[in-house]
């Protein structure tokens, strides 16, 4: 989804180039097609290749994993996974700091 998000509809090959370690080609269409069938890819033949194109906004699937993350792991706590995150030392005082002034941004609007 990165690819699709960063450099706009690309053919399989055109994804698996972007990717690191270099994946098999057919492991590429593999997950580009299963993307496709839930709704989160579309395709679309040229030529003799499929183009795929991404058809969530990065925000809105990245909001939606995080929910999915919090309900599954955290029972739908954030205030859990938030603790969790400074046990494990994932935020600082400085990004503690930044999620500061990014929830007084908001709370102005």
């Amino acid at each position: 989804m990165h690819v699709l998000w960063d450099k706009g509809p690309s053919t399989v090959q055109q994804v698996r180039i972007q990717l690191e370690g270099n994946p098999a080609y057919t492991t590429v269409q593999t997950i580009l097609n299963v993307l496709e069938l839930k709704g989160r890819t579309e395709r679309t033949l040229r030529g003799k290749a499929y183009v795929y194109r991404a058809v969530l906004s990065r925000e809105l699937a990245m909001g939606s994993a995080v929910q999915d993350l919090v309900e599954r792991m955290f029972q739908g706590s954030v205030e859990t996974l938030l603790t969790n995150l400074v046990k494990t030392q994932k935020i600082d005082s400085d990004m503690w700091k930044r999620l500061g002034q990014t929830i007084a941004r908001l709370e102005e609007k």
